[in-house]
């Protein structure tokens, strides 16, 4: 987890999907967690080029997707901050 906590963008409205509540539930993770990793630059468990595409798009206004894995069962979450930044997903990669 991330030690930075200044936050790079505005997450707008925050919401989770059903099966993403169930899997953070499961895990005992509580949302703002995810959240605050993700609004500090904490992507998660991507690759280089997508770190890389987060970064730019904190600067250039593009969407922003972090991928998570929690519980001892390492369930994959997804957190995405919309383009225009007015909303932020939590949700399962099947929810998409």
């Amino acid at each position: 987890m991330t030690r930075n906590h200044r936050f790079l963008f505005h997450l707008g409205r925050t919401v989770a999907t059903p099966g993403a509540l169930d899997a953070m539930q499961r895990a005992g993770v509580l949302p703002l967690t995810l959240l605050v990793r993700h609004q500090c630059g904490d992507w998660g468990e991507l690759d280089a080029e997508d770190r890389a595409a987060n970064d730019r798009a904190v600067s250039e206004g593009t969407r922003i997707l972090s991928a998570y894995q929690v519980g001892p069962n390492r369930e994959k979450l997804w957190v995405i901050t919309e383009w225009d930044r007015s909303a932020t997903t939590i949700l399962c990669p099947n929810e998409y």
